[in-house]
């Protein structure tokens, strides 16, 4: 006896019947897949800009911040050196 999940598998699936008879070759998505994919094209192109505009700002904010912390920096009056702390002396004996 054969199971029924072997019967299953090894059971040969039909192929699909095209229902268009005519030249696959010359078929096409028409006006609505041509009006969709320029839809996506504006908006990937729309994107694109946008991000560009978003970098560009970012990148031009941290060169400003690394010129005022320059500024800064140059402006404070610099630190004294630390004078190296004293040399313990020795605990008296008792």
């Amino acid at each position: 006896m054969v199971p029924a999940f072997a019967v299953w598998l090894t059971d040969v699936t039909p192929s699909p019947v095209p229902e268009y008879t005519g030249d696959v070759n010359l078929v096409t998505p028409g006006v609505i897949g041509f009006i969709v994919t320029f839809l996506i094209a504006v908006a990937t192109v729309l994107l694109v800009i946008d991000m560009t505009r978003r970098i560009r700002r970012v990148r031009y904010r941290a060169e400003v911040q690394e010129q005022l912390a320059a500024e800064e920096a140059a402006a404070k009056p610099p630190m004294p050196e630390a004078s190296p702390a004293p040399e313990a002396s020795p605990a008296p004996e008792d």
